[in-house]
This record gives structure tokens, sequence and C-alpha cells, in this order.
């Protein structure tokens, strides 16, 4: 371990502490936590996911994040937005993804709410992106300690978007979908994944 409690893995790489020795989860965060997502649908499935991720492990997620793609047509708003008390009952009975009626009626409202928000013209990612003024913001933390559950910009943006209609989407939940879309970057200054421009 190094002094800034990056752990080094077998294949000699330091990486985040989070993400264990696991593939899968090492997986995500080399080749996705934290790089820049600009795609309205991408960043709007990441805010789904991290809602339903609330009080679960993000693994519990990842490992179910093929069957929730399945179950929510790809997370592409039109079709959510549509689902009716039929489809919810249905979904309630996926075992394949995280089965809680008020996270999954959550992602109906909020899929509407993104369409309400594309009808006035507002891409979704502008949103998102907004929130640091268009740039990655660079954080280097050295420690898992140093590293915020919020920002005044997370707590910003959830108040933004609950005022829209988007459901889950306090600021830790908020913040941990900036973090997962790289719109922070919270690599730890040691891990091989942090940005050195």
């Amino acid at each position: 371990m190094s002094g800034g409690e990056a752990l080094q893995h077998a294949d000699g790489r330091l990486r985040c502490p989070w993400c264990g020795t696991d593939p899968l989860y090492m997986a995500y965060h080399d080749t996705e936590w934290g790089v820049p997502e600009h795609d309205s649908r991408a960043l709007f499935e990441k805010v789904l996911l991290d809602g339903f991720q609330a009080g679960l492990a993000w693994i519990t997620i990842l490992r179910k994040r093929d069957n929730f793609r399945r179950a929510f047509d790809g997370f592409e708003p039109e079709r959510i937005a549509r689902y009716d008390a039929a489809k919810v009952e249905a979904l309630m009975q996926d075992a394949g993804i995280v089965r809680n009626r008020a996270k999954i009626e959550g992602a109906v409202l909020s899929a509407r709410a993104y369409l309400d928000l594309q009808e006035k013209g507002i891409a979704f990612a502008d949103l998102m992106w907004e929130a640091v003024d268009g740039r990655v913001q660079v954080n280097h933390p050295r420690r898992i300690a140093d590293v915020p559950a919020q920002t005044p910009a997370s707590q910003a943006l959830s108040k933004r978007l609950k005022g829209l209609g988007f459901k889950f989407c306090g600021p830790t939940i908020v913040y941990a979908a900036m973090q997962a879309c790289g719109l922070v970057d919270d690599h730890l200054a040691d891990c091989h994944c942090a940005r050195r421009d």
C-alpha cells in the first residue's frame, strides 16, 4: 500500500481501494468510473442506477446492471416514462433487479422529468455538466477519507433535479453519479487512473 492508500494489485497497478480485487469491480474502476460521460441517456442510466444503489453496495448494482438494462428497456427514457402499474408489478417480480417499489416508481417519474426537460430544449447532459461549469473537477484526494460524500455542487444539482421532478437524487446520490460519470475525478492521487493533465 502506498502513502496515498491506493492498493497495489497483482498486475502491479495502484488502484483506489474501494474496488478491492473483484475483477468486475476492478474493470469498472479502470474503464468507467471517473471517465467523462457526455451522452444524456448514459448519464440518465447512471443517475437511476445510483438511485437504486442507495443503501446497498455499488458492486450489488454492478452485478445486476445487465439485468437492469434488460428490465428497463436499455434505460430509454421514452419507454420508461410510459410504464404503467402492470409494468411496475412485473418489475417487482424480477429477481434480477433491486425490487424496491419506491425506486421503480421513482425511475418512471424521473424518465417523465427527463422528457419534460427535453421538451424545453435542455439536454440532460448539459444540465449535469453545468454543475461543474462544463469541465472535469479534478480533486486528487490522497486518502479515501478525503473524498466527500457530497459537495456544494452536488447539493445544488440535487436541488435542481428535485425541482424538475426527478426522484432518488439526493446530494449524496448525485455526487456518486458525478464521480461515476467523470464530472469529478476522485481517483486517489496515487491511482493509475487519476487524471494527469
